[in-house]
């Protein structure tokens, strides 16, 4: 089990939102976060490798 976080690179594109949002969502900054869980989704995964700005970091 893993768990995110969303790093100040963040671009707001809502990629990781829209892969997996069971995990991410965005902030009224218009930027994403990560939801304070553990999950083993792929979805989650696919979102940390398609994020065009490596923002999102395992923790």
């Amino acid at each position: 089990m893993m768990k995110y976080y969303v790093n100040e690179n963040c671009i707001g594109c809502g990629l990781c939102v829209n892969t997996c949002p069971e995990v991410f969502e965005m902030t009224d900054e218009g930027v994403a976060k990560a939801m304070n869980i553990s999950t083993d989704m792929d979805e989650a995964q696919e979102a940390l490798e398609g994020c065009p700005v490596n923002a999102i970091e395992e923790v």
